[in-house]
């Protein structure tokens, strides 16, 4: 890569005017396709830079960062121990574009993310793995069930919002093959748990999740008998009349009724 070039890609990639940045972009990516993923090493500090931008404070950056995040998933795996180290950049949003990526790059990021998770005690970087490993569309992703499981009952509060709603991302990529029943009965009794807890974004979560359990084919009949028995619970229609106060967990609950009675209306 010529001089010329790397002036004028950080010089655009710099630009306050969304036209600038995605001509640098632009120009990173025709300098990978040519020179290759390592020889463009240089260039991967300026484009994740771009992910300092606060999206609040310039909505109309959005569709780049986007942009970038898919750009810096192309520069290839040498990223991941890069990416992953970077989740205590103690800046949220840098930590929340690099799971992103984590999560676009897919299986080979799955290990990496397990060993981080392990090694570190910082809830907030672990979080930020789980939110990651619930991006991953790979049916692999169900290496890491016991590690959320167990970070779904975790005393930190947003650790434990984080893994619950994390459940039922990786159930979407589970296919019932893959899934033990071992397994599915401890995703369902953390959840159960869960539904009880003080907190009501983890209930709300919870049913969430509970609802993904249904939509993807991991209830058995009996179970989702109780799932819409417990949904009406929650949103009062049963003959207790009685309902959660929070509204969000009532609005999870419509959502995952709906689940069980496509999922149960399609049995008969």
């Amino acid at each position: 890569m010529s001089d010329n070039s790397y002036k004028m890609i950080k010089s655009l990639l710099a630009s306050s005017k969304p036209g600038d940045v995605r001509r640098g972009l632009k120009l990173v990516r025709e300098e990978i396709a040519r020179e290759g993923t390592n020889e463009a090493r240089p260039l991967f500090e300026m484009v994740t830079a771009i992910f300092y931008i606060d999206p609040l404070d310039r909505p109309d950056l959005v569709p780049v960062i986007d942009e970038a995040i898919n750009l810096v998933v192309g520069f290839g795996k040498w990223i991941i121990p890069v990416l992953v180290e970077n989740l205590d950049a103690g800046d949220f949003k840098v930590q929340l574009a690099i799971s992103h990526a984590l999560g676009r790059i897919g299986a080979d990021a799955i290990k990496p993310l397990i060993n981080e998770f392990h090694t570190t005690n910082e809830p907030t970087i672990r979080a930020f793995i789980l939110y990651a490993m619930g991006k991953i569309k790979s049916h692999k992703i169900v290496q890491a069930l016991p590690l959320i499981i167990e970070a779904a009952q975790s005393p930190d509060p947003e650790l434990r919002d984080t893994a619950t709603r994390a459940i039922g991302k990786l159930v979407e990529s589970i296919p019932l093959s893959d899934l033990s029943d071992e397994q599915r009965l401890a995703l369902i009794e953390r959840l159960t748990q869960n539904l009880g807890d003080s907190n009501a974004g983890i209930r709300a979560k919870a049913v969430r999740s509970f609802g993904k359990l249904a939509k993807y084919g991991h209830l058995t009949s009996d179970e989702k008998e109780k799932l819409n028995a417990l949904c009406q619970l929650i949103l009062g229609i049963d003959e207790n009349f009685e309902w959660d106060r929070a509204y969000i967990v009532r609005k999870e609950a419509e959502e995952a009724l709906n689940y069980v009675k496509n999922q149960m209306n399609q049995k008969r």
